[in-house]
């Protein structure tokens, strides 16, 4: 990352639960509560939450270890998988058994490991596509032009306005398909926001992202909140993490096993005995490069 974002620290949000910090710890003002939520495949468990409430308005961080359950958590928020046991909803709605699409809908959107980009399309019906106001979508109302054409310039008024605040405004007639690994993150991200969510989920966001992008990256997640959205993200890179996140959720074998502001966590037994290691000491920005330390003299 850069000096300036390094020197000039993000407003954090705090004051965001009630009572003694723990695991399944209640919040002030959730957008989103799970309970009970278990998900096994044959004979592994993959996630047993038993209760997690993610506060609205923040930047609340998911962490980890490979294997935690953390992206399979995320399927089943978001109606990808469904749970063998469990209930969740989202501003107090319920979302057990509602399909993928109608979540989206509700205004909880998610991003994934490998990016959705449609690569034989442009950059520009990539963004498209993410709106929900289409008409013409529509069989009946698609061969009727005049129902849909004022429609369609509207939205792709308002993909052009987020591909400009991406910087992807000059890729708008090319193929996803010839973007980076990063830029196309930042599509996937900008198309989220055709879709008015109040809830954005990014899984690993900053995973395969060229250094030179991360800052940028950094950047937009950050604008989510000021626009007045709530993020939850998985994320490995504790730097990244103590830089951005208000709240910290850790998960391990499927569980919740601790919660709390970034600096607290990093500091809590359990998660240096799941998820920090032999890295409990070093500050992980250093190990992914993405934070250098001073080379020092050599000794004569």
């Amino acid at each position: 990352m850069s000096s300036s974002t390094s020197s000039s620290s993000p407003v954090k949000s705090t004051g965001l639960h009630v009572g003694a910090i723990k695991p399944g710890v209640a919040k002030k003002d959730p957008i989103l509560v799970a309970d009970g939520v278990r998900r096994q495949f044959g004979g592994l468990v993959a996630v047993e939450v038993e209760h997690v409430e993610i506060p609205r308005n923040a930047i609340t961080a998911l962490i980890g270890p490979n294997g935690a359950g953390k992206t399979t958590f995320f399927n089943l928020l978001t109606g990808f998988d469904q749970p063998n046991d469990g209930k969740w909803s989202f501003n107090g709605k319920s979302l057990a058994g509602v399909s993928a699409f109608k979540v989206a809908r509700l205004g909880l959107i998610r991003t994934f490991q490998l990016t959705k980009a449609l690569g034989l399309l442009t950059v520009m019906d990539n963004m498209k596509l993410g709106s929900t106001e289409q008409r013409g979508e529509k069989l009946s109302a698609s061969l009727f032009p005049f129902l849909w054409k004022k429609k369609d310039a509207e939205i792709e008024d308002k993909a052009l306005e987020i591909l400009r605040r991406f910087k992807l405004d000059e890729k708008k007639d090319d193929f996803a398909a010839s973007l980076s690994g990063g830029q196309r993150k930042l599509l996937e991200m900008a198309r989220a926001l055709m879709t008015n969510p109040e809830l954005v989920m990014l899984d690993e966001p900053m995973a395969g992202v060229n250094p030179a992008l991360t800052e940028s990256l950094l950047e937009h997640i950050l604008n989510l909140k000021q626009e007045g959205m709530t993020v939850l993200f998985v994320e490995h890179d504790m730097h990244m993490v103590r830089h951005i996140a208000d709240w910290v959720i850790v998960m391990a074998e499927g569980k919740v096993v601790a919660e709390g502001a970034p600096d607290e966590v990093m500091k809590n037994p359990a998660v240096i005995d799941a998820y920090l290691g032999s890295h409990q000491d070093i500050d992980l920005g250093t190990v992914t490069g993405r934070v250098t330390l001073p080379t020092l003299p050599k000794e004569k």
